[in-house]
């Protein structure tokens, strides 16, 4: 009884630490964010989502303001976004639904503990997932733009996970867990897209629009190396 109180006095205690002031910029810059990227094309359809966490993580527990599930994304509206718990719950009343990925972003958060965390489906992503899916990784070396994830060695190289995609979202989160790289701030789902996260939502728009330009690097190389034979 004592343990399940103790619980309960946290959750609120996270829950009150944040205010009005803090879900209200939350949900600015996702604005901005979501509005940058609709005039690149990134959110087809209504495919993709945003998430910028609110406030600390205090005992494992956290909030974070997250796309809603189903919205054209090249329009605002008062309905865009909502405050989920990270188990992927609303925190407040409402008939909004959260992205239907959004236990990938819960898993996300846990394992990083980073500020935000963007997710687009876009042609490169895809196919370069889809061309190294059965090999596990995208590997990437020598590109000037793998210095945005802050690595700086000579003629460097990374491997981009890639993880397999299932209609069911809790099938895929184990594998998130397992395959997540602490030093390359992005992840694949395999002919799906990419998440991309960092400590801010600046940060994470440095690594997304990094891990961009180097798919559609891969896929033209590819593409470039398969002509001239």
């Amino acid at each position: 009884m004592i343990l399940f109180s103790t619980l309960v006095s946290r959750r609120r205690l996270a829950v009150s630490n944040i205010t009005l002031e803090m879900k209200q910029e939350a949900y600015q810059t996702l604005r901005v964010i979501k509005e940058t990227f609709a005039a690149r094309h990134w959110f087809p359809g209504t495919s993709g989502n945003l998430s910028v966490r609110v406030g600390d993580i205090l005992d494992g527990q956290f909030q974070f303001a997250i796309t809603a599930s189903g919205k054209d994304k090249s329009v605002h509206t008062p309905e865009d976004y909502l405050l989920v718990d990270e188990a992927g719950v609303p925190t407040e009343q409402t008939g909004l639904k959260p992205s239907a990925e959004t236990l990938i972003h819960c898993e996300i958060y846990k394992q990083t503990g980073c500020g935000a965390i963007f997710h687009v489906h876009t042609v490169f992503n895809s196919l370069v997932s889809e061309r190294y899916g059965d090999l596990g990784t995208v590997p990437i070396q020598g590109v000037e733009l793998i210095k945005a994830f802050n690595i700086w060695e000579e003629n460097a190289r990374i491997e981009v996970p890639i993880v397999p995609n299932f209609a069911h979202i809790p099938s895929i989160v184990p594998h998130v867990s397992e395959k997540l790289n602490p030093t390359i701030p992005g992840i694949l789902l395999r002919n799906h897209g990419i998440y991309a996260w960092g400590a801010n939502s600046f940060e994470a728009k440095r690594h997304l629009e990094a891990f961009e330009f180097l798919f559609e690097y891969v896929y033209r190389m590819e593409l470039l190396k398969a002509t001239s034979l």
